[in-house]
Protein backbone atom coordinates (compact mmCIF):
# COMPACT_ATOMS: atom_id res chain seq x y z
CA UNK A 1 0.00 0.00 0.00
CA UNK A 2 1.17 3.32 -0.93
CA UNK A 3 1.98 5.87 1.81
CA UNK A 4 -0.90 8.67 2.42
CA UNK A 5 1.65 11.18 1.92
CA UNK A 6 4.47 12.03 -0.43
CA UNK A 7 8.31 11.03 0.00
CA UNK A 8 10.00 13.89 -1.62
CA UNK A 9 13.19 13.22 -0.29
CA UNK A 10 13.10 9.16 -1.23
CA UNK A 11 11.42 10.83 -5.05
CA UNK A 12 14.71 12.84 -5.37
CA UNK A 13 16.87 9.83 -4.02
CA UNK A 14 15.76 7.98 -7.03
CA UNK A 15 15.48 11.04 -9.38
CA UNK A 16 19.30 10.50 -10.88
CA UNK A 17 18.56 7.25 -11.82
CA UNK A 18 15.32 8.01 -14.04
CA UNK A 19 17.01 10.92 -15.84
CA UNK A 20 19.77 9.08 -16.74
CA UNK A 21 22.65 10.34 -14.39
CA UNK A 22 23.29 7.54 -12.41
CA UNK A 23 23.10 3.91 -13.33
CA UNK A 24 20.86 1.08 -11.63
CA UNK A 25 23.68 -2.10 -11.26
CA UNK A 26 22.79 -4.64 -14.29
CA UNK A 27 21.51 -7.30 -11.57
CA UNK A 28 19.54 -5.24 -9.46
CA UNK A 29 22.27 -5.69 -6.60
CA UNK A 30 21.70 -2.77 -4.07
CA UNK A 31 22.02 -2.00 -0.68
CA UNK A 32 19.11 0.28 0.45
CA UNK A 33 19.46 1.69 4.50
CA UNK A 34 16.94 3.41 6.13
CA UNK A 35 14.31 2.31 3.09
CA UNK A 36 10.91 3.66 2.51
CA UNK A 37 8.22 2.21 0.39
CA UNK A 38 6.80 4.78 -2.09
CA UNK A 39 5.85 5.22 -5.59
CA UNK A 40 9.41 6.15 -7.02
CA UNK A 41 10.68 3.27 -5.50
CA UNK A 42 7.80 0.79 -7.23
CA UNK A 43 8.68 2.61 -10.84
CA UNK A 44 12.08 1.21 -10.21
CA UNK A 45 11.21 -2.23 -10.71
CA UNK A 46 12.99 -5.56 -9.30
CA UNK A 47 12.76 -4.87 -6.08
CA UNK A 48 13.36 -8.53 -4.94
CA UNK A 49 16.96 -8.27 -5.46
CA UNK A 50 17.26 -5.06 -3.38
CA UNK A 51 18.21 -5.23 0.42
CA UNK A 52 17.18 -2.97 3.33
CA UNK A 53 17.40 -1.91 6.35
CA UNK A 54 14.82 -0.05 8.46
CA UNK A 55 14.05 -0.03 12.22
CA UNK A 56 10.77 1.33 12.18
CA UNK A 57 8.12 -1.36 12.01
CA UNK A 58 5.35 0.41 9.84
CA UNK A 59 7.80 1.32 6.81
CA UNK A 60 9.39 -2.23 7.90
CA UNK A 61 5.64 -3.33 6.96
CA UNK A 62 5.54 -1.31 3.94
CA UNK A 63 8.40 -2.80 2.33
CA UNK A 64 8.00 -6.36 3.31
CA UNK A 65 4.78 -6.01 1.58
CA UNK A 66 6.20 -5.68 -1.34
CA UNK A 67 8.39 -8.05 -1.43
CA UNK A 68 11.65 -6.68 -0.54
CA UNK A 69 14.10 -8.10 1.72
CA UNK A 70 15.23 -6.31 5.44
CA UNK A 71 18.54 -7.01 6.76
CA UNK A 72 20.38 -6.02 10.17
CA UNK A 73 21.89 -2.76 10.14
CA UNK A 74 24.35 -3.18 12.74
CA UNK A 75 25.76 -6.24 10.71
CA UNK A 76 26.27 -5.50 7.17
CA UNK A 77 28.88 -6.63 4.84
CA UNK A 78 31.76 -4.54 3.75
CA UNK A 79 32.52 -3.65 0.30
CA UNK A 80 29.97 -5.88 -0.79
CA UNK A 81 27.23 -3.43 -2.98
CA UNK A 82 27.89 -1.18 -6.06
CA UNK A 83 25.16 0.28 -5.02
CA UNK A 84 24.24 1.90 -1.64
CA UNK A 85 21.04 3.79 -1.34
CA UNK A 86 20.45 6.16 1.75
CA UNK A 87 18.10 8.51 3.31
CA UNK A 88 19.84 9.59 6.40
CA UNK A 89 18.10 10.44 9.30
CA UNK A 90 17.84 14.09 10.92
CA UNK A 91 20.14 13.52 14.17
CA UNK A 92 23.45 14.01 13.35
CA UNK A 93 25.23 10.99 15.52
CA UNK A 94 22.86 8.68 13.83
CA UNK A 95 23.34 10.32 10.55
CA UNK A 96 26.95 10.18 10.68
CA UNK A 97 27.09 6.37 11.53
CA UNK A 98 24.65 5.92 8.96
CA UNK A 99 26.54 6.95 6.03
CA UNK A 100 29.89 5.43 7.31
CA UNK A 101 28.11 2.16 7.46
CA UNK A 102 27.17 3.35 3.36
CA UNK A 103 30.47 4.10 3.04
CA UNK A 104 32.05 0.90 4.11
CA UNK A 105 29.55 -1.34 2.28
CA UNK A 106 29.83 -0.28 -1.30
CA UNK A 107 32.18 -1.87 -3.28
CA UNK A 108 35.12 -0.16 -5.24
CA UNK A 109 34.30 1.85 -7.78
CA UNK A 110 30.53 1.80 -6.72
CA UNK A 111 28.38 4.52 -5.29
CA UNK A 112 26.82 5.84 -2.04
CA UNK A 113 24.11 8.53 -2.98
CA UNK A 114 21.67 10.00 0.11
CA UNK A 115 19.13 12.01 -0.06
CA UNK A 116 17.97 14.53 2.23
CA UNK A 117 15.40 17.32 2.57
CA UNK A 118 16.57 20.72 2.63
CA UNK A 119 14.69 21.72 5.95
CA UNK A 120 16.06 18.40 7.53
CA UNK A 121 19.51 19.39 7.13
CA UNK A 122 20.44 18.41 3.56
CA UNK A 123 23.63 20.91 3.63
CA UNK A 124 25.23 18.90 7.09
CA UNK A 125 24.59 15.54 5.43
CA UNK A 126 26.40 16.54 2.18
CA UNK A 127 29.29 18.36 4.03
CA UNK A 128 29.28 14.81 6.29
CA UNK A 129 29.47 12.68 3.63
CA UNK A 130 31.84 15.28 1.73
CA UNK A 131 33.86 14.64 5.12
CA UNK A 132 33.86 10.76 4.66
CA UNK A 133 34.44 10.58 0.64
CA UNK A 134 36.06 13.95 -0.95
CA UNK A 135 33.82 15.27 -3.44
CA UNK A 136 30.97 14.77 -4.44
CA UNK A 137 28.02 15.06 -7.64
CA UNK A 138 24.96 17.12 -6.24
CA UNK A 139 21.74 17.80 -7.77
CA UNK A 140 18.43 19.96 -6.01
CA UNK A 141 15.02 18.08 -6.80
CA UNK A 142 11.62 18.80 -5.10
CA UNK A 143 13.03 20.58 -1.96
CA UNK A 144 15.80 18.54 -1.69
CA UNK A 145 19.48 17.76 -2.38
CA UNK A 146 20.72 14.19 -3.50
CA UNK A 147 24.90 13.43 -3.65
CA UNK A 148 26.74 10.91 -4.49
CA UNK A 149 30.51 9.66 -4.63
CA UNK A 150 32.23 9.42 -7.34
CA UNK A 151 33.85 5.87 -8.63
CA UNK A 152 37.46 7.00 -7.68
CA UNK A 153 36.11 8.49 -4.02
CA UNK A 154 38.75 7.26 -1.30
CA UNK A 155 37.10 7.03 1.82
CA UNK A 156 39.31 8.40 5.13
CA UNK A 157 39.63 5.54 7.26
CA UNK A 158 40.27 7.17 10.16
CA UNK A 159 37.12 9.14 10.37
CA UNK A 160 34.98 6.24 9.20
CA UNK A 161 36.11 4.11 12.24
CA UNK A 162 34.76 7.08 14.04
CA UNK A 163 31.67 7.82 12.89
CA UNK A 164 30.98 4.44 12.70
CA UNK A 165 30.63 4.69 16.93
CA UNK A 166 28.99 7.67 16.61
CA UNK A 167 25.44 6.40 17.68
CA UNK A 168 27.04 3.23 19.63
CA UNK A 169 24.45 2.58 22.93
CA UNK A 170 25.87 4.72 25.57
CA UNK A 171 25.12 4.64 30.15
CA UNK A 172 23.28 7.98 30.12
CA UNK A 173 23.26 9.60 33.74
CA UNK A 174 19.89 9.80 35.48
CA UNK A 175 19.67 10.45 39.46
CA UNK A 176 16.14 9.65 38.90
CA UNK A 177 16.34 6.13 37.79
CA UNK A 178 17.41 2.92 39.85
CA UNK A 179 21.06 2.80 39.59
CA UNK A 180 21.29 6.21 38.24
CA UNK A 181 21.88 5.82 34.42
CA UNK A 182 20.05 4.06 31.61
CA UNK A 183 21.21 2.74 28.42
CA UNK A 184 20.47 5.11 25.29
CA UNK A 185 21.53 5.87 21.75
CA UNK A 186 21.52 8.83 19.32
CA UNK A 187 18.48 8.79 17.40
CA UNK A 188 16.07 7.18 19.48
CA UNK A 189 13.51 9.55 21.00
CA UNK A 190 14.54 11.69 24.50
CA UNK A 191 17.81 9.83 23.87
CA UNK A 192 20.08 11.72 26.18
CA UNK A 193 17.36 12.40 28.94
CA UNK A 194 14.24 11.99 30.65
CA UNK A 195 11.52 13.67 28.71
CA UNK A 196 9.39 15.97 30.60
CA UNK A 197 6.09 14.00 29.41
CA UNK A 198 6.84 11.53 30.47
CA UNK A 199 7.87 11.93 33.92
CA UNK A 200 4.92 14.10 34.75
CA UNK A 201 3.35 10.93 34.18
CA UNK A 202 5.63 9.18 36.31
CA UNK A 203 4.81 11.25 38.78
CA UNK A 204 1.13 10.41 38.27
CA UNK A 205 0.88 6.58 37.70
CA UNK A 206 -1.00 5.38 41.34
CA UNK A 207 0.86 2.72 43.14
CA UNK A 208 -2.07 0.43 42.72
CA UNK A 209 -1.84 -0.91 39.49
CA UNK A 210 -1.54 -4.59 38.99
CA UNK A 211 -1.99 -7.47 37.11
CA UNK A 212 -0.43 -7.50 33.41
CA UNK A 213 0.50 -4.02 32.38
CA UNK A 214 1.41 -3.05 28.97
CA UNK A 215 3.33 0.69 27.79
CA UNK A 216 2.60 1.34 24.72
CA UNK A 217 5.04 2.91 22.65
CA UNK A 218 7.17 2.59 25.39
CA UNK A 219 11.24 4.24 23.78
CA UNK A 220 14.31 2.99 26.13
CA UNK A 221 12.13 1.64 28.20
CA UNK A 222 11.48 5.18 30.63
CA UNK A 223 7.70 4.91 31.30
CA UNK A 224 7.92 0.59 31.69
CA UNK A 225 10.83 0.99 34.51
CA UNK A 226 8.61 3.33 36.50
CA UNK A 227 6.13 1.22 36.75
CA UNK A 228 7.53 -1.47 38.10
CA UNK A 229 9.57 1.00 40.50
CA UNK A 230 6.31 2.26 41.71
CA UNK A 231 3.43 -0.44 41.47
CA UNK A 232 4.57 -3.75 43.07
CA UNK A 233 1.17 -5.14 42.35
CA UNK A 234 2.05 -5.86 38.61
CA UNK A 235 2.59 -9.26 37.72
CA UNK A 236 3.99 -8.82 34.24
CA UNK A 237 4.78 -6.32 31.78
CA UNK A 238 4.78 -5.87 28.21
CA UNK A 239 6.44 -3.41 25.78
CA UNK A 240 5.39 -2.21 22.21
CA UNK A 241 7.71 -0.21 20.29
CA UNK A 242 7.98 0.42 16.49
CA UNK A 243 11.25 1.49 16.28
CA UNK A 244 13.96 -1.84 16.81
CA UNK A 245 16.69 0.25 18.10
CA UNK A 246 14.67 1.40 21.34
CA UNK A 247 12.99 -1.48 22.04
CA UNK A 248 16.80 -3.33 22.22
CA UNK A 249 17.30 -0.53 24.56
CA UNK A 250 14.42 -1.36 26.75
CA UNK A 251 14.74 -4.75 26.66
CA UNK A 252 18.22 -4.35 28.25
CA UNK A 253 17.50 -1.48 30.69
CA UNK A 254 14.85 -3.63 32.15
CA UNK A 255 17.07 -7.00 31.93
CA UNK A 256 17.13 -7.10 35.82
CA UNK A 257 13.00 -6.34 36.08
CA UNK A 258 11.59 -8.55 38.68
CA UNK A 259 8.82 -10.04 36.26
CA UNK A 260 8.38 -11.49 32.73
CA UNK A 261 9.04 -8.75 30.52
CA UNK A 262 7.24 -9.59 26.57
CA UNK A 263 9.11 -7.07 23.96
CA UNK A 264 6.96 -6.79 20.93
CA UNK A 265 8.32 -4.76 17.25
CA UNK A 266 5.11 -3.51 16.87
CA UNK A 267 3.08 -0.57 15.08
CA UNK A 268 0.69 0.07 17.88
CA UNK A 269 -1.47 1.81 15.74
CA UNK A 270 -2.38 -1.50 13.62
CA UNK A 271 -3.96 -2.71 16.82
CA UNK A 272 -3.03 -4.59 19.54
CA UNK A 273 -4.11 -7.99 20.07
CA UNK A 274 -2.67 -9.11 23.90
CA UNK A 275 -5.63 -7.89 27.11
CA UNK A 276 -4.33 -6.38 29.73
CA UNK A 277 -5.49 -4.85 33.11
CA UNK A 278 -3.91 -1.19 32.83
CA UNK A 279 -1.67 0.38 29.65
CA UNK A 280 0.70 3.72 29.97
CA UNK A 281 1.26 5.39 27.46
CA UNK A 282 3.08 8.27 25.83
CA UNK A 283 1.72 8.04 22.25
CA UNK A 284 4.22 9.33 19.60
CA UNK A 285 2.45 12.22 17.25
CA UNK A 286 5.15 12.50 14.54
CA UNK A 287 6.07 9.67 12.08
CA UNK A 288 9.81 10.29 10.37
CA UNK A 289 8.94 13.76 9.69
CA UNK A 290 8.52 16.64 11.92
CA UNK A 291 4.57 17.63 11.37
CA UNK A 292 2.01 16.45 13.90
CA UNK A 293 0.62 13.59 13.47
CA UNK A 294 -2.68 13.33 15.87
CA UNK A 295 -4.03 10.38 14.14
CA UNK A 296 -1.40 8.37 15.20
CA UNK A 297 -2.46 9.00 19.04
CA UNK A 298 -5.89 8.34 18.47
CA UNK A 299 -5.00 5.29 17.10
CA UNK A 300 -3.07 4.26 20.11
CA UNK A 301 -6.17 5.43 22.26
CA UNK A 302 -7.76 3.22 19.68
CA UNK A 303 -5.59 0.48 20.55
CA UNK A 304 -5.38 0.69 23.72
CA UNK A 305 -9.40 0.49 24.46
CA UNK A 306 -9.41 -2.19 22.69
CA UNK A 307 -6.37 -4.38 24.10
CA UNK A 308 -7.65 -3.27 27.81
CA UNK A 309 -10.03 -6.39 29.69
CA UNK A 310 -13.55 -4.75 31.15
CA UNK A 311 -12.91 -2.28 33.99
CA UNK A 312 -8.87 -1.73 32.66
CA UNK A 313 -7.29 1.76 33.10
CA UNK A 314 -5.15 3.91 30.55
CA UNK A 315 -2.86 6.11 31.45
CA UNK A 316 -1.70 8.26 28.83
CA UNK A 317 0.13 11.84 28.35
CA UNK A 318 -0.17 13.84 25.90
CA UNK A 319 0.58 17.84 24.60
CA UNK A 320 -2.32 19.66 26.30
CA UNK A 321 -3.18 20.68 22.10
CA UNK A 322 -3.13 17.37 20.66
CA UNK A 323 -7.27 16.57 20.09
CA UNK A 324 -7.67 13.55 21.50
CA UNK A 325 -11.10 13.83 23.64
CA UNK A 326 -12.96 12.13 21.07
CA UNK A 327 -11.41 9.18 20.53
CA UNK A 328 -11.34 8.83 24.90
CA UNK A 329 -14.77 9.29 24.95
CA UNK A 330 -15.39 6.71 22.18
CA UNK A 331 -12.79 4.07 23.50
CA UNK A 332 -13.64 4.64 27.98
CA UNK A 333 -16.62 4.95 30.15
CA UNK A 334 -14.94 7.55 32.21
CA UNK A 335 -12.34 9.62 31.17
CA UNK A 336 -10.77 12.59 33.46
CA UNK A 337 -7.86 14.58 32.81
CA UNK A 338 -5.80 14.45 36.45
CA UNK A 339 -3.50 16.64 35.78
CA UNK A 340 -2.42 19.98 33.37
CA UNK A 341 1.28 21.07 33.38
CA UNK A 342 4.06 22.35 31.13
CA UNK A 343 1.96 21.78 28.18
CA UNK A 344 1.22 18.63 29.06
CA UNK A 345 -2.11 16.98 30.27
CA UNK A 346 -2.67 13.68 32.36
CA UNK A 347 -5.35 11.89 31.32
CA UNK A 348 -7.16 8.30 33.11
CA UNK A 349 -9.37 6.59 31.35
CA UNK A 350 -11.50 3.04 32.71
CA UNK A 351 -13.17 0.73 30.22
CA UNK A 352 -16.62 -0.38 30.48
CA UNK A 353 -17.01 -3.34 32.77
CA UNK A 354 -19.00 -5.73 31.28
Amino acid sequence: MASMHRDIALDALLHPFAEGALRWPPAGDALFLRAREGAALHARGGLQALACTQPFKPEADRLQRIGVGLIDEDALPAARYPLVLVLPPRQREEARALLAKACSAVAPGGSVVASVANDEGAKSREADLKQLAGNLSVISKHHCRVFWTRPDAMFDPATLAQWAKADAPRRVISPNLPGGSFLSRPGVFAWDRVDAASAMLAQALPNDLGGRVADLGAGWGYLSMQVLARCPQVASLDLYEADARALALAEANLADARVAVQRHWHDVAAGVSERFDAIVCNPPFHALGRGDRPDIGRAFIAAAATALKPGGRLWLVANRHLPYEHALGEGFAQVQTLAQDGGFKIVEGEKARA
